[in-house]
């Protein structure tokens, strides 16, 4: 239970009720400068102050599998607020911050907070709040400005992978019309851990242009696989981002 609602609910935050964007699937032009690929992905501005999103996800491992709904609020770049629902009762809570990942789940009564060592240990590459809001968002993981990258043509898409480091392997592919990602994969070797996330489709609203869809596929020890769709989401409204741990629940330590 404390690994679906960590994770699940963590990749629960973004969504778009408006019509499905007509995102062109343009094939990539091998003229195109790899500044250009990088500046045009980062011209899809994410332009909200405060989110409120509905969403359903899929969680599986080798062991469980899990449907769940989620309402997230997130205040862009401080805070994110979720909760986790079955059958439309309420069991689980998680507050995330750029300072820590904080829970709590009803069924046996504990609660976490720490750092981003769980869910980066969970998810196979090294997690901070930036980057967690980037997946969300469609974003590459990574700051692509500051890297190194070889580019390529691959089934149409522009391919970026990292030059810079050899036990850590960066994928990111983007169509051609408008940059946007539609599939990064990042693998550490010594550790033997790696994530692929994939985005089918996006969608349009006045705030930018968003992913409907994502699948991730992490593997350390295990694979876990996450499926989230989005379905409603309202921007710029007051949120409350009230979270506390009941009195009597059981502090956890996960490793």
């Amino acid at each position: 239970m404390q690994k679906i609602i960590a994770v699940v609910g963590l990749l629960l935050i973004f969504s778009c009720k408006s019509k499905q964007a007509v995102v062109s699937e343009q094939s990539a032009d091998a003229n195109t400068a790899l500044s250009a690929v990088i500046n045009g992905h980062y011209a899809n501005k994410k332009d909200f102050k405060t989110a409120n999103f509905k969403a359903s996800a899929r969680y599986e491992d080798s062991k469980q599998s899990q449907n769940v709904t989620a309402e997230v609020r997130i205040k862009k770049n401080e805070k994110i607020l979720i909760i986790v629902r079955f059958f439309g009762i309420t069991m689980a809570k998680a507050l995330i911050t750029p300072d820590q990942v904080s829970y709590y789940e009803k069924i046996n009564g504990k609660y976490f907070q720490g750092n981003y060592t769980l869910l980066s240990n969970w998810l196979g590459t090294d997690l901070d709040f930036q980057k967690v809001q980037n997946l969300l968002l469609g974003q590459a993981l990574d700051d692509l400005t500051k890297g190194k990258y070889e580019e390529t043509i691959e089934s149409g898409l522009h391919v970026l992978k990292n030059a810079s480091n050899q036990n850590t392997e960066k994928i990111f592919f983007f169509e051609g019309a408008n940059f946007l990602l539609k599939k990064e994969v990042i693998a550490q070797k010594a550790e033997e851990r790696s994530v692929a996330v994939d985005y089918p489709a996006h969608k349009e609203s006045p705030k930018g242009i968003y992913p409907s869809q994502i699948f991730i596929e992490a593997m350390q020890k295990e694979k876990v696989t996450i499926k989230i769709d989005y379905n409603n989401v309202t921007f710029d409204e007051d949120l409350s981002f009230s979270y506390d741990v009941p009195e009597g629940y059981e502090q956890i330590f996960i490793d």
